[in-house]
């Protein structure tokens, strides 16, 4: 079983290889669901040893992204590929919540040669058969989803019929509160790769000066090491 860390920081990279991650996810603001990485961490990441993907998303929000942010994000596909990284994690949709075929075709051109994640921007979507198909037909090798839920735990409905629709074609890999003590009721579904944060609250003194969100979580080296055991 395979599991991916996903990190914001210098720490938490170490912290995830020393506990034994098999992939990182790499970001800033995970509060926020994630965002890009700055091109000093991909740089950092590129030397750790391991598979490292960075997310990219240019800022935080929803996922319905205009032409001058998909030019953006481009370039971080570009500042990724020089780094030495091997993958990328892209998300997009349109309004209405289905996902933004073009705009996806178009990110994932840019990224040819690349592994492909798509992200939970897929959690938004109202129909699951379309988005497995859609993820399908641009090269997506695997779907980093909660089920449509807050949490992997309460989506594991969806997450098994997106399995099934998958049909062997694509990874469905259960992403959102994912740890030794849910682990079990996932454990069912039969998946090869897990996502999750193996992080711990951290008190911070800037809070006072608005520097901090308040629900600052740093990534653990016990917590990597404990779930990659339960995993097998």
């Amino acid at each position: 079983m395979l599991l991916e860390v996903c990190v914001d920081d210098a720490l938490g990279l170490a912290q995830a290889v020393a506990g034994g991650a098999d992939r990182l996810e790499l970001c800033a603001a995970l509060a926020l669901g994630g965002l890009t990485p700055s091109i000093g961490l991909m740089d950092a990441a590129a030397g750790c040893g391991m598979p490292c993907y960075p997310m990219i998303r240019p800022r935080a929000g929803n996922f319905v992204f205009g032409a001058a942010e998909v030019a953006v994000m481009k370039r971080d596909i570009r500042a990724a590929r020089a780094a030495g990284l091997t993958g990328v994690v892209l998300g997009a949709c349109l309004p209405d919540g289905r996902l933004d075929e073009a705009v996806l075709a178009d990110l994932v051109a840019e990224a040819a040669g690349l592994d492909l994640t798509l992200h939970r921007a897929v959690d938004l979507c109202p129909d699951v058969e379309q988005a497995v198909e859609t993820a399908v037909r641009l090269g997506f090798r695997r779907v980093l989803s909660s089920g449509g839920a807050r949490v992997a735990m309460d989506g594991i409905g969806r997450l098994g019929e997106m399995i099934g629709l998958a049909r062997g074609r694509l990874s469905v890999m259960p992403g959102s509160g994912v740890t030794v003590e849910s682990w079990p009721q996932l454990a069912g579904l039969g998946v090869s790769e897990v996502h999750a944060s193996c992080s711990v609250p951290v008190a911070e003194t800037a809070d006072a000066f608005g520097f901090v969100s308040g629900v600052e979580r740093r990534t653990d080296r016990g917590r990597v090491a404990a779930l990659k055991a339960v995993l097998g």
